[in-house]
């Protein structure tokens, strides 16, 4: 068997501090010189925070979106969620959100009730993804996944952990299968842990360190920070010396325009037009009860 070639590092790309009113909020992507990682578009990173009690709780209020999907990591804490179509859950710490708002959804994501009664640690990943052309109307769907529900894969003698969330990882089958074949997983690491994966040319990395640091290819990456990693190898090979936490995903570019505008994701002005009169019309259903 071949031995594969780690991917390196062309470039880090530090987490902008936005706080959100009184939410912690760092934002590596887009950033200063990186407007996407075709198709990753957006990644938010919420916390870590603790809440007192009595507290207001997350302020995402109902919001359209249209034409991509949103990802959501519960690292801590606790999320509800109620959209237009019907999708409805509170999912606990470990767990994932996975809403494909193709033609247009309203969605609310606020603290339950208990959460704001009793306080507690919150951290929460929001990643948004695109989608091409062909699917940008597609039907809108929803997935809450609890922490049991995601596959957890023990690798380098435990000392890796691999929760795989979507596609495929070391021979695990993930609960989601995208529309366009997104990978994503959360990759945790012990001292001396080392994760290796393979990713086929041509596919973009999204890798971003949460909590701790890891050598990619032979250079350091510190927590909040977003690894562009070039496209000569065929792996992304992960070590770390303490501690760590992973976002970790690829997927083959869509190489399409991207036309943003707010909660749309649209190919052109025109469209993006038309979302805004969609949604003003009510086409996305009626805003969810919170």
């Amino acid at each position: 068997m071949t031995a594969l070639t780690s991917r390196t590092v062309a470039r880090l790309h530090p987490a902008q501090r936005d706080d959100i009113g009184d939410l912690i909020t760092r934002r590596p992507l887009p950033g200063p010189d990186l407007p996407q990682v075709d198709p990753f578009l957006f990644l938010n990173h919420h916390g870590p925070q603790t809440y007192a009690p009595n507290n207001r709780g997350l302020p995402f209020g109902p919001h359209p979106h249209r034409g991509f999907e949103t990802v959501t990591f519960i690292l801590d804490g606790e999320l509800s969620h109620a959209d237009s179509g019907g999708g409805e859950s509170i999912i606990g710490p470990g767990g994932v959100q996975w809403m494909t708002a193709g033609s247009g959804l309203i969605h609310a994501e606020l603290s339950p009730a208990s959460f704001k009664r009793d306080g507690g640690p919150m951290e929460i990943l929001q990643l948004w993804v695109n989608l091409p052309s062909r699917l940008k109307m597609t039907a809108p769907n929803y997935v809450g996944l609890q922490a049991p529900d995601i596959p957890k894969v023990a690798l380098d003698g435990g000392r890796v952990t691999v929760e795989a969330v979507s596609g495929r990882w070391a021979g695990t089958e993930a609960p989601i299968q995208s529309l366009i074949d997104i990978q994503m997983a959360v990759v945790r690491l012990k001292a001396g842990g080392t994760f290796e994966s393979p990713v086929a040319p041509g596919r973009n990395v999204f890798l971003y360190v949460v909590r701790g640091e890891v050598t990619v290819g032979g250079s350091p990456v510190a927590a909040w920070n977003l690894a562009k990693l070039n496209d000569d190898g065929d792996a992304v090979v992960l070590e770390a010396s303490g501690e760590a936490v992973v976002l970790l995903g690829h997927a083959a570019p869509i190489g399409e325009p991207v036309f943003a505008h707010g909660p749309f994701v649209m190919n052109t002005r025109e469209e993006i037009i038309q979302a805004v009169q969609d949604y003003q019309a009510g086409k996305f259903g009626p805003p969810p009860p919170v």
